[in-house]
């Protein structure tokens, strides 16, 4: 068993295992876009996929399995001392560092505001209830609801501000 692995590793010579199946998926996918580029110079993958039966992810999963990983640090252009990184290009919209201060100090606003009002924002701005019906739950008038959810985000304003 150890000389079996052993085998395989320097056979592989990959640092990341995939599995025989996935492996040969991708072997297979190669072989008939090979097919296909005789008869088309444009082989995508919906070509592949429908020739091999297959859906288009188990494509796209088969060769991104086979390729070589990359390093974040890995340069992708230089010019004149300037390198610019893989890591570089990779930017995540949804939890760069900025919503995450955003996010910090609009929950530390919250917390400082009375029971009251963080109840009356929750209801209006996570349940999306109108005033009336949260007047209603509150047993406060429309006006007072008005009055406290103007209030409150005056001081979340202030407070990020």
């Amino acid at each position: 068993m150890i000389l079996g692995e052993i085998k395989r590793y320097l056979r592989d010579g990959n640092s990341l295992r995939v599995s025989r199946s996935i492996r040969d998926t991708a072997y297979q996918v190669l072989k008939v876009r090979e097919k296909l580029e005789v008869d088309d110079e444009d082989v995508t993958y919906d070509k592949i996929a429908k020739e091999m039966n297959i859906a288009v992810s188990e494509v796209a999963y088969a060769l991104d399995a086979i390729s070589d990983p990359v390093s974040l640090y890995e340069p992708v252009y230089n010019k004149s001392g300037d390198t610019l990184l893989l890591m570089d290009q990779i930017f995540d919209v949804k939890n760069n560092d900025e919503v995450w201060t955003e996010k910090a100090a609009l929950y530390d606003a919250i917390s400082r505001l009375e029971g009251r009002e963080k109840k009356i924002l929750f209801l209006r701005y996570f349940e999306g209830k109108t005033q009336t019906e949260i007047s209603q739950e509150v047993g406060i008038s429309q006006a007072q609801v008005s009055r406290l959810e103007k209030t409150a985000l005056k001081q979340i304003k202030s407070c990020i501000s």
